[in-house]
């Protein structure tokens, strides 16, 4: 089956297939990029595309190899990437959809903790804030000690003073008030971060990529803030401006409306390459694929009357057309048309009358032995045979 012919025999269901498995790919291709687990998956994908060419040239030994490693591969990849496929799976979320997810919650906390970390900044005093948004971040973190209480800036200041025995760690706050402290936070291994970036710098950004948390990080040599969250990181050199950038973050500004035409721009043209590679995988592994599904046609064949003795004519009815529904392997049901399926009544030995005449297996002819008839409408024809005049 040619590349042109399987589009020229796409369905409705085949469309929606490609679009579903776009759709999927595309946004697992959101979610891992940028983790290690990523790069696993393209290696997966080589792995499959050699496989697939090992198959299909009849290589029996490297394909016998593949179908013994592949599982084995998949296991593995699942246990050492657990906690990015835990991530996967839950922004597929359909209380989010449902807009029932947790937010948390804006009020005068946020003020208080800009005035704390600037007094922190003011004071060289080095600090790490967590302020946690929709997703927990209780697994990504270790150790620390409870303490539910009101943020204030003196309460900051003792935590986070020198000789504390909690100022080595992150704070974590939780809708405004202080959850937990001295917590410990994995350590980012991203290469392209800023070389003056110290530990907690390292920190923040281990704990954003794998969370929707922001992180507040005090420079205690040099007195600088810097919050960290999923989407970059930024200086910040005011109060005011620190509270804007957690209330922007923690209760998004409603975006302008726009109209569908610019709906529709912005759903095409937003990270275009990707989504056209995404697309371009697709459709080559569905047109590899194709040709091994199960595949339906249905067509209207006139009948034939063959060998009608000498004399002898069909008066009723002048034209019969069977509905004949085959099934096979895509690439040989998609060769069937009305030119090559034909089907016949062998009348040579019928005399005249009204007669019935059941259609079978052996009255069709099939352009090969790969299909099977899964029915026949009608199962029986009649006929009105006389001898002309």
């Amino acid at each position: 089956m040619s590349i042109f012919s399987s589009f020229v025999d796409l369905r409705f269901q085949d469309a929606l297939d490609i679009l579903f498995l776009f759709i999927v790919a595309y946004h697992l291709y959101l979610w891992f990029k940028g983790t290690k687990a990523f790069k696993a998956l393209v290696g997966l994908l080589v792995l499959g595309v050699i496989f697939t060419v090992a198959r299909t040239w009849g290589l029996f030994m490297t394909t016998w190899v593949f179908q013994i490693l592949w599982q084995v591969l998949v296991i593995l990849l699942i246990i050492l990437f657990q906690s990015e496929i835990r991530q996967a799976l839950e922004r597929v979320n359909p209380l989010q959809a449902l807009g029932l997810r947790r937010h948390s919650r804006v009020g005068e906390w946020v003020q208080v903790a800009a005035d704390a970390v600037h007094m922190l900044a003011a004071k060289h005093i080095g600090a790490l804030i967590i302020i946690e948004r929709a997703d927990r971040v209780d697994e990504w973190i270790t150790c620390g000690q409870q303490l539910d209480a009101a943020l204030s800036p003196e309460l900051a200041l003792s935590i986070f003073q020198k000789h504390s025995p909690l100022h080595d760690g992150a704070m974590l706050l939780r809708d405004g008030r202080i959850s937990l402290v001295a917590c410990y936070l994995p350590l980012s291994s991203d290469e392209k971060l800023p070389n003056e970036w110290g530990t907690r710098h390292r920190a923040a950004a281990g704990l954003c990529e794998r969370c929707d948390s922001m992180v507040i990080v005090v420079s205690e040599e040099r007195g600088e803030i810097t919050l960290v969250s999923k989407g970059g990181s930024w200086p910040i050199r005011s109060p005011e401006e620190l509270s804007q950038r957690i209330i922007e973050g923690i209760r998004p500004m409603t975006p302008p409306r726009k109209t569908p035409w610019q709906k529709t721009r912005f759903l095409i043209l937003n990270q275009w390459m990707a989504k056209a590679g995404t697309l371009g995988l697709v459709v080559v592994l569905w047109v590899m694929l194709a040709g091994q599904q199960d595949f339906e046609v249905t067509l209207s064949v006139p009948l034939e009357v063959r060998n009608l003795p000498s004399g002898m004519t069909v008066t009723e009815p002048l034209s019969q057309a069977i509905r004949i529904k085959v099934r096979g392997l895509r690439k040989d049901a998609s060769t069937v048309n009305e030119r090559n399926l034909q089907v016949g009544l062998d009348l040579s030995k019928e005399t005249a009358g009204k007669k019935s005449f059941p259609i079978t297996r052996a009255n069709i002819q099939l352009p090969n032995d790969k299909l099977n008839i899964v029915s026949i409408d009608p199962p029986q024809v009649t006929l009105s045979l006389e001898k002309k005049i």
